[in-house]
């Protein structure tokens, strides 16, 4: 299968690339607007010469099995940076895709798309009934990224006869992801690392953090499955609450933390206090999680290179019996 993925500088991207490196009979054809960096990329994990390695000018001259698109921002803190530009930056690379499937159209699309999409309400965790709420009278900011999330995924519903699968991911944590980024795990991580105190909202929220093994088990079945033109919500066997989250972290790691009314994060796409989904179409389909959050977390935790052996003395459980 000879696979095209887009904006290949992504670290859920390059996660997914190095999962698929142990399948011989995946061709990718790997595109980034800085193609010298994803072959740097390639030489350091061991991969240099595997993959072909493009700009975007070369894209529609070729043909492909599938293709994913990963372009867009990695971080809350890169969003906030973008601002509405999301939304041409969005739409451009979308429309390149739908261009080539329309000369393609046995061709397999998938986009990685964002929880975001149904709104900023999340008071109650998203199911297959959940409506995409927008307050499109008051559109703040903080709405944009999901916003242009949700019009791809309307461009996508409107071309039925194609084969389109958007991939709305909730949570996502790898050990290789920016330690700079302002993800609550990302800011956890760097306060066991310097030793200092972290200072965390007090806000009750519930996150379901999929581990980069299941990402590439949902992708694989997708590709494995039937062509339909349909969202699929991700989700790990089982999501875990801020207090439960922290209080593993300071049992395993050592973690220090306050919890104060302030939140100290960015908060880039408005407050989501049960920001994960109870929609398991993709079951159907032939995904089957392995790893609840907390494993997952752990697992990916105790992988990080900015964490020596002394933060990791108090991790001797058995990881598979994590609760």
């Amino acid at each position: 299968m000879k696979i095209a993925i887009l904006g290949a500088t992504s670290q859920i991207a390059k996660d997914l690339i190095l999962s698929f490196s142990v399948e011989t009979d995946k061709r990718l054809h790997l595109f980034a607007r800085r193609p010298d960096e994803v072959r740097l990329w390639l030489e350091s994990v061991g991969l240099a010469g595997r993959y072909l390695v493009d700009d975007f000018s070369v894209f529609g001259s070729n043909t492909y099995d599938a293709v994913m698109n990963f372009v867009g921002v990695g971080n809350p803190a890169q969003a906030v940076a973008m601002g509405n530009t999301i939304f041409d930056v969005t739409l451009r690379f979308d429309e390149l895709v739908l261009d080539y499937l329309q000369t393609h159209p046995n061709c397999r699309y998938l986009f990685l798309s964002s929880g975001a999409a149904y709104g900023s309400n999340f008071a109650d965790p998203a199911n297959q009934d959940t409506p995409a709420r927008i307050d499109l009278n008051h559109l703040k900011p903080q709405d944009w990224y999901g916003v242009a999330k949700l019009h791809a995924e309307c461009r996508h519903r409107a071309h039925p006869d194609l084969a389109i699968i958007d991939i709305r991911v909730f949570n996502y944590f790898s050990h290789t992801q920016d330690m700079s980024a302002r993800f609550l795990m990302t800011d956890i991580l760097r306060a066991i690392r310097d030793n200092t105190v972290l200072q965390t909202s007090s806000d009750f929220m519930v996150r379901d953090y999929l581990h980069p093994s299941d990402f590439y088990g949902l992708v694989t079945a997708l590709l494995n499955a039937p062509a339909d033109n349909a969202a699929v919500d991700c989700y790990s066997l089982a999501p875990i609450d801020k207090p439960t989250l922290l209080a593993a972290m300071q049992e395993k790691f050592g973690l220090r933390y306050e919890m104060s009314g302030a939140a100290a994060s960015v908060n880039a796409t408005g407050s989501k206090p049960h920001y994960y989904s109870l929609n398991k179409k993709a079951t159907a389909l032939g995904y089957h999680p392995t790893l609840t959050s907390l494993q997952g977390v752990l697992q990916e935790v105790k992988m990080c290179d900015i964490l020596t052996p002394k933060h990791i003395t108090n991790h001797t459980d058995d990881l598979n019996k994590a609760k």
